[in-house]
């Protein structure tokens, strides 16, 4: 059971990351390697934030808005200053490694004694005994459907569907009159805003901040999004259809709900290689590895046979 419970805790907190991802490497087709930077950010603003006395809940969404500023410094170098995608990124990572530690004032701040989203006394008084041992999964749980179902709102706006247009067709969007680099920005915003939201979540749930804790989270990310979207993503629900040529089709998964399984799935394996004797200080060879495997995986789903007559 705790095996179990250790999962499903890991398991949310970086579906939140993978959301972020979701919006860059999806949605964006953006390589926005500023994540490793942005995962600490949120974790560094909480920790000081509460060892200040700011409300935990409140910290939420303050650590939202510096993952939000730091994806818009990103789109701004890339968009104004005209730099590469992936170098805006790489350079944003570098800076903020040196933000985070002025925000902390050292590479390891504990808040064990401070109140969190997941030790107060109103949560004490909710949960009955009975859902105790539940009760990091059920709040995580609430964040996580909280977080979807705003992005799924999001993404059916107008700002939402030009977005996405972004990501297909730039040039769509500039003969909507629409200045696409704006659109990328906002994303990069939205994006890391998630992404530092976990930060934040993860800080909590750790009790501390930890300059490393950054270190990979692009490649969690990533493993995150490819599983979900690979595995789940046209997957047919029943219950679940759309007309189409006078025909009702079957509709697969939305895929934030598929983004949000493949995490799920992606802490299972990893679990797995660890119960099967692997290190703890193994676990960065073990998400490189199982990327390696999806990637390979995914690359040789997506090819096509081609028949010559």
């Amino acid at each position: 059971m705790s095996i179990i419970i250790g999962i499903l805790e890991e398991g949310l907190i970086y579906a939140i990351l993978a959301l972020g991802v979701y919006i860059t490497y999806k949605i964006l087709d953006f390589p926005d390697l500023s994540v490793d930077g942005t995962f600490p950010l949120g974790a560094a603003v909480t920790a000081m934030l509460i060892l200040k006395g700011v409300p935990p809940v409140l910290t939420l969404f303050l650590a939202f808005l510096a993952g939000a500023l730091a994806g818009c410094v990103t789109g701004f170098i890339h968009v104004k200053l005209r730099v590469r995608d992936l170098l805006s990124g790489i350079i944003m990572m570098t800076a903020l490694y040196s933000i985070n530690l002025r925000i902390a004032g050292k590479a390891n701040l504990p808040i064990f004694s401070k109140a969190t989203i997941f030790d107060n006394a109103l949560l004490d008084v909710v949960l009955f005994e009975t859902l105790e041992p539940f009760g990091v999964v059920l709040v995580l749980l609430v964040i996580t459907l909280i977080c979807k179902l705003l992005l799924d709102l999001y993404l059916n706006t107008r700002s939402g569907y030009l977005l996405r247009a972004v990501g297909d067709n730039d040039v769509l969007v500039t003969s909507l009159a629409k200045d696409k680099g704006m659109v990328k920005l906002a994303g990069l915003a939205i994006a890391n805003g998630f992404v530092a939201l976990a930060g934040c979540v993860y800080c909590q749930q750790k009790g501390f901040f930890e300059i490393s804790t950054g270190t990979g989270a692009i490649v969690i990310g990533l493993a995150n999004v490819i599983i979900g979207t690979k595995l789940f993503k046209n997957l047919h629900l029943p219950g679940r259809a759309s007309s189409e040529n006078g025909r009702k089709r079957p509709r697969g998964m939305k895929a934030t709900t598929a983004v949000i399984l493949g995490s799920l799935v992606y802490r299972s394996c990893v679990a797995l290689a660890i119960s099967l004797g692997m290190a703890a200080s193994d676990l960065k060879l073990v998400t490189s590895v199982l990327f390696l495997i999806i990637l390979v995986m995914s690359n040789r789903k997506g090819k096509k046979v081609t028949v010559h007559a």
